[in-house]
């Protein structure tokens, strides 16, 4: 069993002492504090406070008897992963689409925590006393890209931080049908569940509602395919770079409908409809291929392309690119072909 030991200062008296132990204890947080003083894992001077209210007092010796790790709950799955980075504190990977990051209800195998737990057996020191990496955030089942996980507690609660402070850089590509206008900008835009279907989001009608979370979501057009019409000259698909300011729910997916560009293939919140494309004489076959490949198209054009950060621990500067995996990029390939001309 690990101990931690910490000598209370003039300036720490009168703290609460869950506050206290989640600002000194390296790799603690206050919530984790809070559950380790309850479990009786806290001693003053010698003896067990079970109060996390309790004052903090001057010159005192305060010890945290950290508990070996329990095992986690979740089946250790041997699943191929593509690690882009990994130390003794993080994993850097690529997530395929499909791949859920969490066990839920009815899909409690074949997750990206499974496959972690048997990447990382061995190397997990507990997250809040639970052998398990450390998720901060998380992709979409339906979304690829790349993403981080923590090994150690202490990376967990750095990343958790860094994430609490938008210092993150997060780059996704999505393809939708249509473009916003215009095409580039920003979508300032608060989100909240749906009040018609609660397990959508949407944009809410009023910002400074409790339910509303502010989102900002910045973007701009990297290529455009084909026109709606020969008149207005509207694209009829983009691919767009989109970089988050806030990381809310389905945050990219509820900003481009809003917008009025869906991505296409989303089940949720664009029609699988494919496209509206203006078709010049003679591009019939051109047509067809890249409507039926936007029809087709079978999740949400979206990918996690880049993902740079600080390390929470190393201080050394990580920036991880994943490229467009091969759907995408079909996809693309068969948007090129419509008619601009």
């Amino acid at each position: 069993m690990n101990q931690i030991v910490i000598t209370s200062e003039a300036a720490d008296a009168g703290q609460r002492l869950d506050a206290f132990l989640g600002a000194r204890a390296e790799g603690i947080s206050r919530s984790r504090a809070k559950t380790l003083i309850e479990e009786g894992a806290v001693t003053v001077g010698g003896a067990v406070e079970t109060n996390p209210r309790a004052p903090v007092k001057k010159g005192l010796v305060y010890a945290v008897n950290m508990p070996p790790p329990v095992p986690a709950m979740p089946e250790a799955e041997a699943i191929p992963l593509e690690i882009l980075f990994e130390d003794a504190h993080l994993v850097i990977l690529n997530k395929a689409a499909g791949m859920a990051v969490h066990p839920a209800p009815g899909s409690q195998t074949g997750t990206l925590v499974n496959a972690l737990l048997h990447h990382c057996q061995g190397q997990l020191s507990g997250i809040g006393g639970v052998e398990r990496p450390g998720i901060v955030h998380r992709l979409d089942k339906l979304t690829s890209g790349v993403m981080v996980a923590a090994k150690t507690e202490s990376a967990h609660t750095g990343l958790a931080a860094l994430f609490e402070r938008h210092d993150i850089d997060r780059v996704y590509r999505a393809v939708t049908r249509g473009a916003p206008r215009p095409l580039s900008g920003t979508i300032e835009a608060a989100i909240a569940r749906s009040e018609s279907d609660r397990k959508k989001m949407s944009v809410h009608r009023n910002p400074d509602s409790p339910a509303a979370r502010h989102a900002v979501t910045h973007y701009k057009a990297v290529e455009t395919f084909g026109y709606k019409d020969r008149a207005t000259r509207l694209p009829a698909a983009a691919l767009l770079e989109c970089r988050l300011e806030t990381g809310r729910t389905h945050q990219i997916r509820v900003h481009m409908a809003h917008s009025g560009a869906p991505l296409i293939g989303d089940p949720v919140y664009g029609r699988q409809a494919g496209i509206m494309a203006w078709k010049a004489p003679g591009s019939e076959a051109r047509y067809d291929k890249a409507l039926a490949a936007a029809r087709a198209f079978s999740r949400q054009a979206l990918h996690a392309a880049v993902l740079g950060f600080v390390h929470p621990i190393t201080g050394e500067t990580l920036r991880y690119e994943a490229p467009l995996p091969e759907d995408m990029t079909g996809l693309i390939a068969a948007l090129r072909k419509l008619p601009v001309d």
